[in-house]
């Protein structure tokens, strides 16, 4: 052994490398320059020569200083050369570039934003990231780890062997990273870490930008920079957009049972090709948005992705990264917004993705009564460790930024705020004031949409928050969580348990139809029937509706049409547009034969789901069209009731307003099987009214009761109003008319002129109930009005 060589190694530090206990490799690997020449260092366990080439020049053979696999040797020279390593086993041999000759890619000013949880483009820093190091092409690692005692990258490039790339720690930062030329995109990866009492384990990387498909749980490298984006001009336009004043019609997806090419569970379309599909389906109904249940990898397809542990990964279940963002492109080419699901509230306990990562409570909290949900046995994000905080945050952008997402819908925000959501006594622990409140998860959520509005123009940031906690949607600045839309669960929850009532009992609940009102206006609303109300045994929308097959369609016209008008911004769930009798399930396609099975029933053979697909249709196209339904969504003067009080007929009456009179409409909903006709409902002003919008419609399935003829007011007091008409009320029904306002003057010139006799009474006496004989879906009854 070279004697000069033997005095300049560190024995110490070459041990614990052997050992697989070295944070900082590159003390004892790699190149450095010495007085006596060039010191190359390499460690290979399974080589039995290692040389050193260069170019121009013949390879030097390096002693085998250590059996354990560690060698060295000297060159001559004052600089370090461009120089790779030859590996020669028993069975083959190896040419690489040293991974130990690069400088860390992470600055101390990377590491100190990091370490205040301030650093809004760490994915960009940590993760496996394809780049070129003085002209050689290779993947740059980093991952936080900060207890970790050894990191190492291990893939099919390194069997897997944690001995073979270990990872430089970066000082207090707690980071570890290391580049390795000659790995690219496609290439499998994970950390092995080794803990401090010895245990080894294999971990998904937190920061990957691409997973394997389930089973598999390793990560993939990826390169995000090189699709070619063509949506500028939507974006643009998005950032000037007035979400809150603007029609929003939200069709939730989950992409995997939207359509399945095979009825098989596993069976999925690309996303490139949903995309073309997905499209076309949402123009032709008129959403405004869609809004993705959770692509982030999940290795449970029956969590529908709320159980993510590739937070930064598109699931591998319809593509590739580069497929998703051509899916999210051609969506925003089409018009349409996209809304994504994320979950920063909890995170499975699976072992190879966040749970103990580094050997301890790194990302959930390490105290069970904090970090813990006992009820979805899943963990919580300790949201006052800044990095934690900071992988939080920047991943909220990232799906903004990198993937041009129109907002984040964000899950259970409910559990994230309160401190005994889902608790019993004994299972949490108060805040330093003694109360409920989830003092870093406030700070958290104030921090994350104060950075998206200053960052991402246009973004939308929704909560899915079911309490009554103030100012959801409130300003950053009057102590609000800034957020810009609520889903309104308290609204769902009542609507829907009203609807379920047979129509003779709803007059006992009708405060459940009305009820929303007073608070619609605390925040910015959108009123939902999601996914979870499809669910568990609650029955599809269509089966929650009481009645005989023709009544229940009636029931969900009325209801939709209902929930249309009514102040917030509006989410339907996939499928429930076709009007489908079972319960939605993530192991098939929706019912798409609904709307192609003959009906012999209908007069023409129609069937109801497809008159019902027709009926979503329209009421979009109404709600786009007409001003009045969104243009003062959050605005009290965008509302008034004309009747609210007919619990006995269950029936409300309500005109929906924007600055300009004559864009009012007036919506009137009958909640019985009941026909009244002649009713005289109270209006806003002196006018003309036109029916506009009947769900009653026989090319909706109904029986046509409605009002063809242009209605004129008449100074005839209803429901407390000077004017009224008089109309036919379907039965099960929702009717809507436009309201021509005609001047005072012009009406009083007609008068004196004898072209009109004035009607006034004082009061309009109580109509007295008439029998009626109506014919419904085959059906004779006999109707009181």
């Amino acid at each position: 052994m070279n004697e000069t060589l033997y005095h300049m190694m560190n024995w110490p530090e070459i041990e614990a490398l052997i050992y697989s206990e070295h944070d900082n490799p590159h003390q004892v690997l790699g190149a450095r320059e010495t007085k006596d020449g060039i010191l190359i260092a390499a460690f290979d366990p399974f080589a039995k020569q290692v040389g050193v080439m260069r170019s121009g020049k013949p390879e030097v053979m390096m002693e085998c200083m250590d059996e354990g696999g560690y060698f060295a040797c000297l060159i001559p020279g004052k600089t370090i050369p461009k120089y790779r390593l030859h590996f020669i086993y028993e069975e083959g041999e190896k040419i690489a570039y040293d991974p130990y000759r690069f400088l860390p890619q992470i600055s101390q000013e990377d590491c100190e934003a990091f370490q205040a949880g301030i650093h809004y483009t760490i994915y960009e820093k940590l993760g496996a990231h394809p780049m070129t190091i003085d002209g050689i092409s290779g993947t740059y690692f980093a991952v936080w780890a900060p207890f970790a005692m050894r990191v190492s990258v291990v893939g099919d490039f390194n069997h897997w062997d944690g001995r073979r790339h270990p990872m430089r720690r970066l000082g207090a930062s707690g980071i570890h990273e290391l580049f390795i030329p000659g790995l690219g995109a496609g290439e499998l990866y994970k950390y092995e870490l080794k803990t401090k009492g010895g245990l080894t384990y294999l971990k998904a990387d937190p920061y990957a930008n691409a997973s394997e498909l389930r089973p598999g749980t390793a990560s993939i490298i990826a390169d995000l920079n090189g699709f070619a984006w063509t949506d500028e001009a939507y974006l643009e336009e998005r950032a000037k957009k007035n979400h809150v004043a603007s029609p929003m019609s939200i069709y939730e997806v989950h992409l995997g049972s939207w359509k399945k090419p095979k009825e098989e569970n596993g069976s999925f379309y690309n996303y490139r090709e949903l995309a073309v599909m997905l499209a076309d389906y949402v123009k032709l109904m008129g959403y405004t948005h869609i809004e993705l249940m959770p692509v982030m990898e999940h290795p449970l397809d029956a969590s529908w992705g709320y159980q993510v542990t590739g937070y930064y990964s598109a699931t591998a279940r319809y593509g590739t990264p580069e497929d998703f963002m051509y899916f999210m492109n051609y969506m925003h080419e089409q018009g349409i917004g996209v809304i994504l699901d994320w979950v920063p509230a909890h995170f499975p306990r699976d072992t190879f993705g966040l749970s103990n990562f580094d050997g301890t409570c790194l990302y959930e909290h390490w105290d069970p009564r904090r970090g813990s949900h006992p009820h979805w046995g899943t963990l919580i994000f300790n949201y006052g460790r800044p990095e934690v905080s900071n992988f939080l945050i920047a991943n909220a952008l990232f799906w903004l930024k990198q993937y041009h997402a129109d907002g984040i819908r964000m899950d259970a925000v409910a559990s994230m705020l309160y401190l005994d959501y889902g608790k019993n006594d004994g299972e949490w622990v108060a805040n330093i004031y003694g109360g409920n409140e989830n003092l870093e998860a406030m700070e958290f959520l104030k921090h994350l949409n104060s950075i998206v509005k200053k960052q991402v123009p246009g973004a939308i940031m929704i909560a899915e928050e079911s309490t009554a906690w103030p100012k959801i949607t409130g300003d950053l600045n009057d102590d609000g969580l800034g957020f810009d839309f609520k889903w309104n669960m308290g609204w769902m929850n009542d609507f829907t348990n009203y609807m379920r009532q047979d129509p003779l009992f709803r007059k006992g609940c009708h405060g459940a139809l009305t009820f929303s009102l007073i608070y619609a206006y605390s925040e910015n609303f959108i009123l939902v029937l999601s996914h979870d109300e499809v669910v568990h045994g609650k029955g599809s929308m269509l089966g929650k509706m009481p009645g005989n097959r023709e009544e229940k369609f009636a029931n969900l016209r009325a209801a939709y049409g209902f929930m249309m008008c009514h102040p917030g911004k509006k989410l339907l769930f996939m499928g429930q547009d076709m009007a489908p009798i079972s319960e939605w399930s993530e192991e098939r396609s929706l019912e798409w034969n609904l709307l192609t099975d003959r009906e012999e029933e209908q007069p023409d053979g129609v069937s109801l789901n497809q008159k019902m697909q027709n009926y979503v249709r329209d009421l979009n196209a109404l709600y786009r069209k007409y001003p009045a339904l969104s243009a003062l969504d959050q605005d009290p003067d965008g509302f008034e009731w004309m009747s609210c009080l007919d619990a006995d007929h269950s029936m409300i009456s309500f005109v929906r307003k924007t600055e300009k009179p004559e864009d009012t409409l007036l919506v009137v909903c009958n909640f019985t099987p009941v026909v009244y006709e002649k009713k005289s409902m109270g209006v806003p002003f002196c006018g003309k009214y036109k029916e506009i919008f009947n769900s009653d419609s026989v090319a909706y399935g109904g029986a046509g009761n409605g009002n063809p003829r242009l209605k004129q007011s008449k100074e005839e007091r209803a429901d407390g109003r000077e004017h009224s008409i008089q109309i036919t009320v379907p039965p099960l029904g929702c009717v809507i008319f436009s309201c021509t306002p005609i001047a005072e003057p012009e009406r009083r010139k007609k008068k004196e002129s004898g072209k009109e006799k004035s009607t006034a009474k004082p009061m309009q006496k109580a109509a007295k109930p008439v029998q009626k004989t109506t014919k419904r879906a085959g059906r004779t009854e006999k109707k009181a009005e």
